[in-house]
């Protein structure tokens, strides 16, 4: 019979690439719960509806979906808002407010496997709902943040992109767009990094005929700074606006990462998802997708059929992650490690090295031994290729006098000690 492949876009966890996960996402949850979130969970899949209520009806060619015996039009989560969404809603009025939770779920597209984007992920989202604090926006770029510095990537590395949809709705009403042109320009300035400046004014050509507002959209796409910014702006919305992004600024120097953090009136993330601050997290050149992305969200849980309530939050996968980690060479995982391997030099000790192996155990160590019965030598050698801290060797002296000989891996050196002793306290000798 022919070798089955796995599906296109997916992955096999072999054991290394197994510690490599749990790597980063015990790094994830690690950092998560110091930052005061709460890890939450739901299903892998859920109503249809659940996702084409947010996205509209052509979100279901991107979904990998079925209908099940019942007859229910079901979906695998592509992403897990609307699942908090949907779980939130449920017992909004019973949860303590704010509502801060993270989770680190399995995802599927069905979309196109390339460089940075797979049919299959993880995805690690932490988010805050129940309030419409500044605070809560600049939480939420802190912790992804002090995940990406914990891993050893430096504002050298990485940089948050940062602006405000409620900014740039305020700024293009001070210039005298009409709010039904916003969306265009939202469209337009979204794809401005990926393309060239001739590339993107042929683009506003086609999208925005009428020159006058196409020169003010070339304007607002060039401002570098809330400064100019805000020589722009003339309603008090408008400064307002301005003033609640300039307080997410400040609040990001206080909390120590400002060097991360700077201002592109690009950011958009999408169309009338998010409502306030927005950012995405690249790599300083740029030549990734991004890294990590989020935002403000004030219609979600209505969109839901749940209360008006305002949130924040962002979400990071583990393969743009795993690409960034790699090149620069900061991928740790810890290497699995057996504590004790056990070898029997003698065939008749071999009832004792399984009552040994299974009192290690049952102390709560890793023990290990060799089902095929080789010599020591190649024993040692399976030790060692197991990662293995100490191995214990019942010999001749075990019968004897109750000695087991002990081998330190990691210095070569070998010791002995009554075996009673050592399952007495088998930790002191780790």
């Amino acid at each position: 019979m022919a070798k089955i492949p796995p599906v296109k876009g997916t992955r096999d966890f072999y054991p290394e690439k197994m510690a490599l996960r749990n790597w980063i996402l015990s790094g994830w949850q690690s950092i998560s719960l110091r930052n005061g979130f709460l890890e939450y969970d739901g299903p892998i899949f859920e109503h249809l509806q659940l996702f084409t209520q947010k996205s509209g009806e052509g979100i279901a060619s991107e979904l990998f979906s079925l209908t099940d015996r019942g007859g229910r039009d079901l979906a695998i989560r592509p992403e897990m808002t609307p699942t908090l969404a949907r779980m939130v809603n449920q017992q909004f009025n019973a949860l303590p407010k704010p509502i801060k939770w993270f989770s680190m779920p399995r995802c599927c597209r069905a979309e196109k496997p390339q460089k940075g984007r797979l049919r299959e992920f993880f995805q690690w989202n932490c988010d805050i709902v129940g309030t419409d604090s500044t605070l809560a926006d600049a939480e939420c770029i802190f912790t992804a943040v002090d995940y990406l510095r914990s891993v050893g990537l430096t504002a050298a590395d990485i940089v948050v992109r940062l602006s405000s949809r409620a900014m740039l709705a305020a700024l293009l009403a001070d210039l005298k767009f009409n709010p039904d042109e916003f969306e265009k320009v939202y469209v337009l300035l979204d794809k401005r990094p990926k393309l060239s400046a001739e590339a993107f004014a042929e683009l506003a050509a086609e999208q925005i005929p009428n020159p006058d507002q196409r020169k003010k959209l070339m304007q607002v796409q060039s401002l570098q700074s809330l400064k100019e910014v805000g020589e722009l702006l003339h309603t008090d919305q408008a400064r307002a606006a301005l003033a609640g992004l300039t307080e997410l600024f400040d609040q990001l120097d206080q909390l120590g990462i400002a060097d991360y953090c700077q201002f592109d009136i690009t950011i958009v993330r999408g169309l009338a998802y998010y409502t306030g601050p927005v950012f995405e997290i690249f790599d300083r050149q740029s030549r990734l997708r991004a890294v990590a992305a989020g935002g403000r969200y004030d219609n979600l849980l209505a969109g839901f059929g749940g209360p008006q309530a305002s949130g924040t939050g962002f979400g990071m996968g583990d393969v743009v992650l795993e690409i960034l980690l790699t090149e620069k060479d900061l991928l740790k995982p810890k290497a699995a490690e057996v504590d004790f391997f056990l070898i029997d030099a003698e065939p008749k000790l071999f009832d004792q090295l399984l009552q040994v192996t299974a009192q290690l155990r049952q102390a709560g160590l890793t023990a290990a031994f060799d089902y095929r019965r080789t010599s020591i030598g190649k024993q040692l050698k399976q030790a060692s290729a197991l990662n293995t801290r100490f191995v214990i060797i019942l010999g001749a002296e075990t019968i004897e006098s109750n000695m087991v000989t002990i081998k330190d891996m990691a210095q070569g050196k070998q010791s002995q000690i009554l075996l009673n002793k050592l399952l007495e306290n088998p930790r002191q000798v780790l």
